[in-house]
This record gives C-alpha cells, structure tokens and sequence, in this order.
C-alpha cells in the first residue's frame, strides 16, 4: 500500500473566512492554511464585505477582527448570524476587553480569543466551535465574571458612536432619525453613566470598557 502525501487532506475540511486589517493576515491564512483539516476559502480586509464574501465561498467559520473599516466585527457578526445562520464566528482581538466579550456573544459570536495566542490554540478553536462548542480565552473570561453589565442603552451607545468623529448633535439627530433634544438627551445620560464630563470623554470611556 502506497503511502499517504503529506498534504492530503480530509475529504471534508473546515471551510474558514479570515477578516484582518493588519498585515498579519496573509501569514495566518498561510499557517492556517497548514493544517490538514482546515481552508481558507476567503479573505477580506473590511468589516462591510464580510457578509458578502461569506455569502459566495460559503464558509464553516468566520475568523473576524474587531476593529476593521467600514463595519466592526462585531456588527459584521450579527450580519451573519442573520444572513449566513450556518456559519459560526470566533472574534479575534489585541486587546481583551470584558464588556467586548458581552458584545460578541451578543452578536451570535462561539468564541473570542486574543490574536496573540499560537497558531495552533487558534486551529483548535475553530475545530471547537465547528463542533458546536464555545470558546474564549480564560483570563478574558475570568475578567468578564468581575465586569458589571453595560450600563449604556441601546440608543445611548448609538449616539456615542455617531458622536465618535466629532459630528454634531444635527447631524447625529439626522443619522439616528432622531430630535436633537434626543439625542442631547442620549448623550447626557451616558456621560452620566460613564461618569464623564461631555460625550467624548463618554465615548473614550465606554471604547476602554469594551461597551462601544
């Protein structure tokens, strides 16, 4: 009996898309790539062509970054959940955030893990959430366990986030169809909240808590 090649893989290998910003996304594809029983069938490097790319190659696992252009992550994520139900996702980060963590899960994500980790925990995890399992990185976990909820409503973090680059309350009112003393209001509530000064301090806040 001959001998099996090197590269064969199985006759069903795990289909992924990998969504990265930073330039290390050709070397993971490229060590992904290496193992047997995994391929990346996509590539993208904007948050607003995930669904779309998912659509066509029609991936097992969405490896997402959180911070991309056009569409973080994390709402690239509900966008899968709704348009592609069969794919799972597994968020990847630099930075651990614990109210980041309740905002993947809540976006349908099966797993969070920090992007520092080896190749192969990464490998696994994908094989893992494929088989319907959870996955996140223990000490995100543990500093999730200690993190009260997010205080921030959805319209509140909303208004943050149309507030980020410095819009004014006419144009966030216009964005969100909302009254401008609304949207005053929404943004007082989470400076409120946030125990800040004015709505940038709040968005600062709430982006280093993981809630925006």
């Amino acid at each position: 009996m001959s001998e099996m090649p090197q590269d064969h893989r199985p006759a069903k290998s795990v289909r992924v898309l990998l969504a990265e910003d930073q330039g290390m996304r050709g070397a993971l594809a490229l060590l992904l790539g290496m193992e047997p029983d995994i391929e990346v069938v996509a590539q993208v490097g904007r948050g607003d062509e995930i669904v779309d790319a998912a659509l066509v190659s029609r991936p097992d696992v969405a490896l997402l970054d959180i911070e991309l252009p056009g569409r973080s992550g994390l709402d690239a994520a509900a966008g899968l959940r709704d348009e592609v139900p069969d794919c799972r996702v597994l968020i990847l980060t630099t930075f651990a955030r614990p109210g980041t963590l309740r905002r993947a899960m809540e976006a349908g994500a099966a797993g969070f893990l920090v992007k520092d980790g080896p190749v192969e925990e990464l490998a696994e995890a994908v094989r893992q959430v494929l088989r319907g399992e959870t996955v996140i990185d223990p000490a995100l976990a543990a500093a999730a366990l200690g993190a009260g909820p997010n205080p921030l409503t959805g319209r509140e973090r909303d208004a943050l986030a149309a507030a980020a680059d410095g819009a004014t309350i006419a144009d966030i009112a216009t964005a969100l169809h909302l009254s401008e003393s609304t949207v005053r209001n929404h943004l007082s509530s989470a400076a409120g909240k946030t125990g800040t000064r004015n709505r940038m301090e709040a968005v600062r806040a709430a982006r280093q808590q993981g809630w925006l």
